[in-house]
């Protein structure tokens, strides 16, 4: 069983906790890295899971990467420039690489603090939903970095470019009411009711089809890397895929039989109104 990331299923939901509170849920070693790439490969090839929450267990989300560690590797002296290359790409950008391209809706419950790649996690997910706990901040200015695990292509594309731009420049932290204003979560509630309000809103996504939820997260991915001749291309290919399925064909005469069933009712009631006249 994984150390850091506690694996939940209830129902078409899973739950992912970051679970090493005591380091701030910081995202610096190689089990982290391999523990989102597990569990998102058993959840892409699992039908059955509809919805991903992301959390972290205690008082933060993530602080990001660990900056004990960053001193201990600057006493030591810094390898070659090729191979801190190496080790962003082998190491923390393996975990964009493998939540961002999750295929079933994924919502970040954001509990506390969400620094440096922990903020950037956050953007990761497709819906993010803050207790008033929360905080968020682009950190890596502070220490003299830039964004190295995707921050900053995500960010622009969940806020505007020049809230993004404020945020990575200054490195300051803000509080969820002002990640609500700027759109960077959707939802503020009190801390005992993030986790209720997370799961209700899952609950509300897991209750459609599994395959027509996969490729409508799909092309909102592919909305940004695409014009609009190619985004139209690949919908009209979706859904000449997805009409063949049981759960369109299902969905569809229910829809059609509780239609007829309201007219029906409707056409009661006119008549019992003019019986009565």
């Amino acid at each position: 069983m994984s150390k850091f990331l506690r694996y939940r299923k209830t129902g078409h939901i899973v739950t992912l906790t970051m679970n090493e509170p005591d380091s701030m849920n910081a995202l610096s070693g190689p089990d982290q890295y391999a523990d989102f790439e597990k569990y998102c490969a058993r959840i892409n090839q699992d039908y059955d899971v509809r919805c991903v929450i992301l959390t972290g267990a205690g008082k933060a989300f993530s602080a990001g990467g660990n900056v004990k560690a960053m001193q201990e590797r600057n006493r030591k002296g810094q390898p070659p420039s090729v191979i801190i290359r190496d080790w962003y790409k082998n190491g923390i950008q393996r975990i964009p690489m493998a939540f961002y391209n999750l295929e079933v809706p994924t919502i970040a419950a954001v509990n506390g603090a969400a620094t440096g790649a922990g903020c950037d996690l956050t953007c990761m997910a497709d819906i993010r939903i803050a207790s008033t706990y929360a905080r968020f901040a682009e950190t890596f200015v502070k220490i003299g970095i830039s964004p190295g695990d995707g921050g900053a292509y995500f960010l622009p594309r969940v806020i505007s470019n020049s809230n993004a731009a404020e945020m990575v420049f200054t490195g300051e932290l803000i509080n969820a009411d002002k990640a609500l204003e700027i759109g960077l979560v959707s939802k503020v509630v009190e801390a005992k009711d993030l986790m209720k309000e997370a799961k209700a809103l899952a609950e509300r996504i897991a209750d459609n089809p599994p395959h027509a939820l996969r490729l409508s997260k799909k092309l909102l991915r592919e909305s940004s890397n695409s014009n609009m001749n190619q985004l139209l291309e690949l919908s009209a290919v979706y859904n000449a895929m997805l009409q063949h399925t049981e759960d369109h064909h299902n969905r569809v005469d229910d829809l059609v039989a509780r239609i007829s069933s309201r007219g029906k009712r409707k056409t009661k009631a006119k008549s019992r109104t003019k019986a009565k006249k």
